[in-house]
């Protein structure tokens, strides 16, 4: 992962996706860096705010001043404090996470919300996320 440095920011955003069938609904929280578009933290589970809790806790002690951006979700504003602002997708705020949302979709058949294809365990479906984000996290380290 590349060194944290003053001016980093980071996209928080949850898209959803589903285990097994559409009623176990699974929510996928990240935190990539603008800059180096690396994703930093990462946890699948409810949208909760203790999902976000532990978006947060995976999150590098470096980034910790980081400015963070998200959408209107409650739970962001009680977890990241006053470095964090909750802004509409038109400021373009959220822009690189939302594209980071849309690759995810494009290369993992079982997070489109639409598809024949889909985890059929928890686990599975964590397993897929971890392998996709590290090896997309090697073809940003510079």
């Amino acid at each position: 992962m590349a060194p944290a440095r003053p001016e980093d920011v980071l996209g928080l955003d949850e898209p959803w996706s589903f285990v097994q069938c559409k009623a176990n609904a699974c929510w996928v929280w990240v935190a990539p860096c603008r800059r180096t578009r690396q994703v930093l933290s990462w946890f699948a589970g409810d949208r909760s705010a203790d999902s976000c809790r532990q978006l947060w806790a995976g999150i590098p002690e470096a980034y910790w001043t980081a400015h963070t951006y998200s959408g209107f979700w409650q739970a962001y504003q009680g977890v990241f404090g006053e470095n964090h602002q909750s802004v509409g997708k038109e400021t373009g705020q959220t822009a690189h996470v939302e594209r980071w949302n849309n690759t995810l979709r494009q290369r993992l058949a079982r997070f489109v919300r639409k598809s024949l294809a889909f985890s059929k365990s928890d686990e599975f479906h964590r397993i897929a996320l971890q392998v996709f984000i590290h090896e997309y996290n090697l073809t940003r380290f510079s």
